[in-house]
């Protein structure tokens, strides 16, 4: 397992543990102790999956309070999977990073509590699991307009499909419930910053 930075301090993509031989794979998704181990000492207390077709945009979503930090797997298919920093006092407010998570790359990202959460599915069908470090609460639940201009995510997809919850969020300028930014504790980067 390696943890590779990304634009964004807090948020990291990890490559899983993968065993293969000519009969398949088998891949870790959640090791507690060797995540633990490099600084993601963070409860699992929910996980759930989703599955989206073509051109589907999903988010800006964020609970506040009981924030959730989010790890995000691809079983099949393939995503670009967002997170924005909307921790208010943040020297990264506002700011992004996306990835390609995929059922072949074997990545996951980790998306701490104080981040919106969103992806689109580049592929004709997309599997999506998520690990969360607290469980929804439908009380608490927030999102952020999905094409903020303030924000500018490039969602790489040219005709989105999107929920109308979704596009009635308001922009992150009008958002009443933001949560608070407070340092986190570092993860344990074992081979620099992300190539893509």
């Amino acid at each position: 397992m390696r943890i590779l930075a990304t634009d964004l301090p807090d948020v990291f993509i990890i490559e899983m543990r993968v065993f293969s031989d000519d009969r398949g794979f088998i891949k870790e998704l959640w090791n507690a102790p060797r995540y633990l181990n490099q600084g993601l000492g963070v409860p699992s207390v929910q996980t759930n999956f989703s599955r989206s077709r073509k051109g589907v945009v999903r988010g800006l979503h964020y609970q506040e309070p009981h924030g959730q930090g989010k790890l995000v797997t691809v079983v099949a298919g393939e995503v670009f999977d967002v997170a924005v920093d909307i921790r208010k006092g943040s020297p990264t407010f506002g700011r992004w990073t996306g990835t390609l998570l995929t059922g072949d790359n074997h990545h996951q990202l980790w998306i701490p509590p104080g981040f919106a959460h969103g992806f689109s599915v580049l592929s004709e069908q997309a599997d999506f699991i998520y690990q969360c470090t607290a469980p929804y609460d439908p009380n608490c639940e927030h999102a952020i307009r999905w094409n903020d201009p303030a924000i500018g995510i490039d969602w790489k997809v040219s005709d989105p499909i999107i929920a109308k919850k979704d596009m009635a969020a308001p922009l992150l300028s009008e958002a009443r419930v933001l949560p608070p930014y407070y340092p986190l504790p570092p993860l344990i980067v074992t081979n620099g910053k992300h190539p893509g």
